[in-house]
């Protein structure tokens, strides 16, 4: 397959400066970075394309041969170190050193996002909330500001890798760099240990935090607390927390979106009479009238009183549905009083069970076509 013009893997023209080139290297490795895509060959390819094409154009000499010549006069330098391999960490620092940062010539990283899921009621979710809540997290060290060494002293370059924090293994014709063994590629060894903290630079500790919590938020809504999760290696910069919302199940509504649903028990008297009933909202209460007649599952909506949702529009309705409710615990009078009301409908020339008499009919046809 033939390779795609490096500076339009890269998506800049061809008198790019050495900054355009590198921003752009940098926007098309985070998006395909292997680690934010763990499942894609096809971010994993592009991530390889993106590499080696600032590889060869971050290279003023390799610039110049491929301007004139094209693919064929790089190919034998482009990609050497292949994905992952010798060559890519230098490139990769080279980019993202102003993200991972460094110490007096130390490499440090930044700390873990974490997430905390917070609980709590509908209502809570519905007009918004403050949350106090506590975490248990790894901070910077205090003694040691985060370098891991004893105040007073200072991590000192690698003797193994002269401070590189990668070393190359000479196998036959093959030269192979890897991550130095002595410091775990961070250049730095910590030869006197803070005492605190044991050379780590950061202690284990729970903080108390205050979680703003918008209106309207939903279940799986998210939200950041920056620099809140874990204190970065090294002295690094610190993760984020991510709250994640987990709303509470009600006992009467049911939220879907921006709409609540609840069923509303109606007596036998009042669905067939009519009358009205007095319905809960989550702000008061509400007067629902109940047309005469009224069969279970009947709908109805009250408009606005729903929830007006975190990303803005406006609020939903209130659906109830109607359950009938069938007597129960009846007396002998009670029970004498519905045989006759039952024997005066059956009765009656005039239809008082439109479903239960347009389903006599189906069964009826069913029969008759059975025999048919």
């Amino acid at each position: 397959m033939a390779k795609r013009d490096y500076y339009e893997v890269l998506g800049v023209s061809r008198n790019a400066s050495d900054d355009e080139l590198k921003g752009a290297y940098r926007r098309l490795a985070m998006k395909y970075h292997p680690d934010r895509n763990p499942d894609s060959e096809e971010a994993e390819l592009n991530f390889k394309e993106a590499k080696e094409a600032y590889e060869i154009l971050s290279d003023g000499r390799k610039r110049a041969a491929y301007d004139q010549f094209g693919h064929a006069g790089v190919d034998s330098q482009a990609g050497q170190g292949g994905f992952g391999g010798a060559g890519f960490r230098d490139i990769f620092d080279e980019v993202f050193g102003d993200i991972f940062g460094s110490r007096g010539g130390e490499r440090v990283y930044r700390g873990a996002d974490m997430r905390y899921d917070l609980g709590m009621s509908l209502e809570e979710a519905v007009f918004g909330t403050t949350a106090k809540i506590r975490v248990p997290t790894r901070v910077q060290c205090a003694d040691c500001s985060g370098s891991g060494a004893t105040p007073g002293t200072s991590p000192v370059s690698c003797a193994t890798c002269g401070g590189q924090g990668q070393v190359r293994m000479q196998q036959g014709f093959f030269s192979i760099q890897q991550t130095c063994p002595s410091c775990r590629g961070a250049g730095k060894v910590i030869t006197d240990p803070c005492k605190t903290c044991r050379g780590e630079g950061r202690v284990r500790e729970e903080k108390t935090l205050s979680v703003k919590v918008p209106p309207g938020v939903d279940n799986g809504d998210r939200i950041r607390l920056a620099g809140e999760g874990e204190s970065g290696e090294r002295g690094g910069p610190p993760g984020d927390l991510y709250v994640e919302v987990n709303v509470r199940e009600h006992p009467i509504f049911l939220r879907d979106g921006a709409h609540l649903f609840c069923e509303v028990p109606v007596s036998f008297t009042t669905a067939t009479l009519g009358g009205e009933l007095e319905v809960p909202t989550l702000d008061g209460r509400v007067n629902l009238k109940i047309p005469s007649g009224t069969q279970t599952d009947k709908l109805f909506r009250v408009r606005g009183k729903g929830i007006k949702p975190v990303r803005g529009g406006g609020p939903g309705d209130l659906i109830c549905k109607i359950v009938v409710e069938t007597p129960v615990n009846l007396n002998a009078k009670q029970k004498e009083l519905l045989r006759n009301f039952d024997e005066s409908i059956r009765t009656s020339k005039r239809t008082h069970d439109p479903r239960s008499s347009s389903w006599l009919d189906n069964v009826k046809k069913f029969f008759e076509d059975l025999t048919s």
